[in-house]
């Protein structure tokens, strides 16, 4: 199995500095680029402190500048929010200025908040439609000369300037719902799914329609399939009551995006009082710790191989989750020095 890591620059509240979350998120990823990642992704969010990304492709861009061997993606480039000939031409140059290091994901977004200021109107469940517009008129406008006349968008014969470095640019497409795993095996795209902070049962069923939808085009070349989880390695048992305790206090911010209450100032969504999220399933620190990637080495490499027994490609080590930033480094470390060689 291989390791991807995903990172954000993220702040709970402005008592963080920007200029140590900037630096912080970078020694993070020249960390992963030497202990044996291949991949690290950067996501695409507009607005909120939670999640500090506006456009993927700097962050990308950057990273590359100080890595010599990681590969670069997005997880994902929001399609709704782009227009072909950009989006095209933005990610060419990224994998140009990174020597041919991109890996594109792209999907349909996930908070109705962010819509309603990116793209007033619609809905986020409508939003997978304009991503299946989107990938071949990319595609077409990376090989040479096209016109476009869809749904969605229209122009003129046109081209992505400047071309990818890369002959053929690896694609990534977020799934969780049976349509977008068919579209996903059919184009041969490869897929990331997120549990969220749901049992294994969750990867099982990711896993079926994986397997279902290959059972739909056969003789098509198997994508590989990622699955992402929250991470944090800790040196005893007894510590993983820090990253739940982080955990509980992000996803109470989280909610309140993914609901759309409102309650945001300044970018920074109010956290809901834990106290009145007791009695929630989602919310219960011994399930947090259960499910989520939190642990000791051993404790990690355990869960890891249920994992790779299920036929997962890659595991997603998704950091942050309001975590700080020490101990963020000190779980990469034991990553990196236990982890990862147990697989190699």
């Amino acid at each position: 199995m291989k390791f991807q890591l995903a990172i954000n620059m993220e702040r709970i509240d402005d008592s963080i500095d920007m200029v140590s979350v900037r630096d912080h998120t970078l020694d993070m990823v020249k960390m992963a680029d030497q202990g044996g990642f291949d991949i690290v992704w950067a996501a695409e969010h507009h607005a909120m402190e939670m999640t500090i990304a506006p456009n993927p492709f700097q962050l990308l861009t950057w990273w590359g500048d100080h890595t010599t061997r990681i590969r670069l993606g997005t997880a994902v480039a929001v399609a709704p929010y782009w227009t072909p000939i950009r989006l095209a031409g933005e990610a060419a140059m990224t994998d140009l200025l990174t020597g041919g290091r991109l890996e594109f994901g792209i999907g349909s977004g996930a908070y109705q908040r962010e819509f309603d200021r990116m793209h007033p109107g619609l809905k986020q469940s409508d939003a997978w439609r304009y991503m299946h517009e989107m990938i071949p008129a990319v595609k077409a406008l990376w090989a040479g000369d096209y016109e476009h006349d869809g749904e969605f968008w229209k122009f003129p014969k046109s081209t992505s300037v400047p071309k990818p470095a890369q002959k053929e640019v690896p694609i990534w497409v977020a799934a969780r719902a049976p349509i977008t795993f068919d579209y996903a095996v059919e184009h041969g795209y490869n897929i990331m799914s997120w549990p969220l902070t749901r049992p294994m049962s969750e990867v099982d069923q990711y896993m079926e329609r994986f397997a279902e939808a290959q059972a739909k085009f056969p003789g098509r070349k198997r994508p590989e399939i990622a699955m992402m989880r929250h991470t944090a390695l800790v040196d005893r048992a007894e510590d993983v009551a820090i990253p739940v305790a982080a955990a509980r206090r992000q996803l109470s911010q989280f909610e309140n995006l993914f609901k759309n209450l409102g309650d945001v100032k300044n970018g920074f969504a109010k956290q809901i009082p834990l106290e009145d999220l007791e009695n929630r399933a989602e919310y219960d620190p011994q399930m947090l710790a259960e499910n989520l990637m939190f642990g000791t080495p051993d404790q990690i490499i355990e869960r890891l191989k249920g994992y790779e027994a299920r036929g997962v490609d890659s595991f997603i080590y998704y950091a942050s989750l309001g975590l700080g930033q020490a101990e963020q480094k000190r779980s990469m470390e034991l990553f990196c020095e236990h982890v990862i060689p147990a697989f190699s």
